[in-house]
C-alpha cells in the first residue's frame, strides 16, 4: 500500500484545496473508505479464495463481461499505470543525484526490469525480499514521523479559500489511489496459506496500520513548511525533511522513499501478471500468458513491457487522476457484486461485517465521488474512459470469435 501516492499527492492537494486542514480531512476519509472496502473484500475473498482479484469476483458475481472489463482495467490501470507511477515518483526523489543529461525514465525502466527478473525466480524468494525491504521502509518512516513530531514548529495559516466539492472530489481520487493497495492480497489468494482466514485479517490489519501511518506522515508533511513551499510540489516529503533537519535528513528521507517506491514496483510486478494469467487460463487472453508451472513468466514480462511504455508516455498528475477514478469505480462494482451474492446465498454462507451499513457507506461515498468527477472533470478522464471503451470492444471481438 505504501507507495507513490502518499509521497506525491499532498503537494498537489494542497495547491488545489489551499488548506492543510482540508487535505487532512481527505486523507482521513480515504482511510475510512479503505477500511470499509477491506471489510467487504475480506468477506468476498473468504468465499471466493482464488487468485484474480476483481476479474474473478465480478465474473462470478455480476457477469463475465464486467469481470473481463475489471481484468482489463487491472492490467492497464491497477498495475501497468500504477507501476509506472511508482517508478516515476522514485525518479522524482532520485532527481538531485542523477547525472546531468540522463533521461530520468531510464532509471524507472531499469527498476521495473529488475523487479521482473526478481519475480520470475518464484514467489518464495520474491516474497522474502519484499517483506524484508517493507519492514525496513516502515521502520524508517516511523523514525521520520518521530523526528517530525519533535521538530515541528507553528507555520503561518493560509488565507481561507472557498470550499469546492469538485476540487475535493479530485483530491479524493488521488488519495484513493494512495490507499488502493488495501485489496492487493486478493490477487494472489490462490497461492496464500489458509486464505479464508488469513486474507480478511491481513487486509484489515494492513489498512488500519497504513491509515494511521498516512495520517501521521501527512501531518508532518503539511506542517513542516509554509503552504507556498509545499503547494503543487511532487516531492513534499523531501521538502518537509529539509525544513525539519537540513540536508542530512532530506537525503535520508530521499533514500527511504526510493526504497519504499521500489517495493511498490516490486509488489505490483508480482501481483499484476497473475491477473493476466488467470484471464489467459479462462481463454480471455492469449494462452502464452497462462500459468506454466508456479510462475506466470510470460505474463510477468508482458507486464514489464507495458509498464515501461506507460512510464515514458504519461505524467504524474495525469496518472493520479485517471488511476484513482477508474480503480474506485471497479471497487464499487465489486461491492455491488458482493451484496448480490449475499442476497443469493444468505448470511450464513456469506457473512459481511457491519452489513448492510458498511457496504452501503462504501458504495455511496465511492460512487458519489466517481460520478462527480465525470460531471465536473470528464475531459481529464479521457485516458481512463478509453481503457474502458477498448476493453468493451476487445470483449465483443473475443466473444464473436469464440462463437464462430
Amino acid at each position: 500500500m505504501i507507495g507513490a501516492g502518499v509521497f506525491t499527492t499532498s503537494g498537489f492537494a494542497l495547491g488545489d484545496l489551499g488548506s492543510p486542514g482540508w487535505v487532512m480531512v481527505a486523507w482521513l476519509l480515504g482511510g475510512v473508505l479503505a477500511i470499509a472496502g477491506s471489510l467487504c473484500y475480506g468477506a468476498l475473498a473468504a468465499r471466493l479464495s482464488e487468485s484474480g482479484g476483481e476479474y474473478l469476483f465480478l465474473s462470478r458475481t455480476l457477469h463475465p463481461s464486467i469481470g473481463f472489463l475489471a481484468g482489463w482495467v487491472s492490467i492497464w490501470a491497477g498495475f501497468t499505470g500504477a507501476i509506472a507511477l511508482a517508478a516515476e515518483a522514485a525518479q522524482v526523489y532520485l532527481g538531485p543525484w542523477l547525472p546531468a543529461g540522463l533521461a530520468p525514465d531510464w532509471i524507472g525502466s531499469g527498476v521495473i526490469v529488475l523487479a521482473g527478473l526478481l519475480h520470475t525466480r518464484g514467489v518464495g524468494p520474491a516474497t522474502w525480499v519484499q517483506n524484508s525491504v517493507v519492514t525496513i521502509k516502515v521502520v524508517l518512516l516511523l523514525v521520520l514521523v518521530g523526528v517530525g513530531a519533535a521538530q515541528l514548529a507553528p507555520q503561518p495559516e493560509p488565507v481561507a479559500s472557498s470550499f469546492s466539492f469538485a476540487t475535493f472530489a479530485a483530491t479524493m481520487m488521488w488519495i484513493s489511489l494512495s490507499y488502493s493497495g488495501w485489496n492487493g492480497a486478493v490477487y494472489v489468494a490462490g497461492e496464500a496459506r489458509d486464505p479464508k482466514r488469513t486474507l480478511p485479517r491481513s487486509m484489515l490489519f494492513a489498512t488500519l496500520v497504513v491509515t494511521a501511518l498516512y495520517l501521521a506522515l501527512n501531518w508532518v508533511f503539511l506542517h513542516s513548511a509554509p503552504v507556498d513551499q509545499l503547494a503543487g510540489r511532487k516531492d513534499v516529503a523531501a521538502i518537509a525533511a529539509r525544513n525539519l533537519g537540513g540536508a542530512g535528513l532530506e537525503n535520508l528521507v530521499r533514500v527511504v522513499l526510493v526504497i519504499a517506491l521500489l517495493t511498490s514496483v516490486s509488489s505490483m510486478v508480482m501481483i499484476g501478471p497473475r491477473v493476466m494469467a488467470r484471464m489467459a487460463d479462462d481463454g480471455l487472453l492469449p494462452r502464452k500468458l497462462a500459468f506454466t508451472g508456479k510462475v506466470p513468466t510470460a505474463a510477468i514480462w508482458t507486464q514489464v513491457i507495458l509498464a515501461v511504455g506507460v512510464l515514458w508516455a504519461s505524467g504524474l498528475r495525469q496518472q493520479l487522476t485517471n488511476l484513482g477514478w477508474i480503480l474506485s469505480l471497479f471497487t464499487a462494482l465489486t461491492v455491488i457484486g458482493l451484496m448480490r451474492l449475499r442476497r443469493t446465498e444468505g448470511p450464513a454462507r456469506l457473512p459481511i461485517p457491519g452489513y448492510p451499513w458498511i457496504p452501503a457507506f462504501f458504495l455511496l461515498a465511492t460512487l458519489g465521488l466517481t460520478c462527480t468527477m465525470v460531471f465536473v472533470r470528464g475531459s481529464q478522464l479521457l485516458p481512463a474512459l478509453s481503457v474502458l471503451f477498448s476493453g468493451a470492444v476487445l470483449y465483443a471481438i473475443q466473444r464473436r470469435t469464440t462463437r464462430s
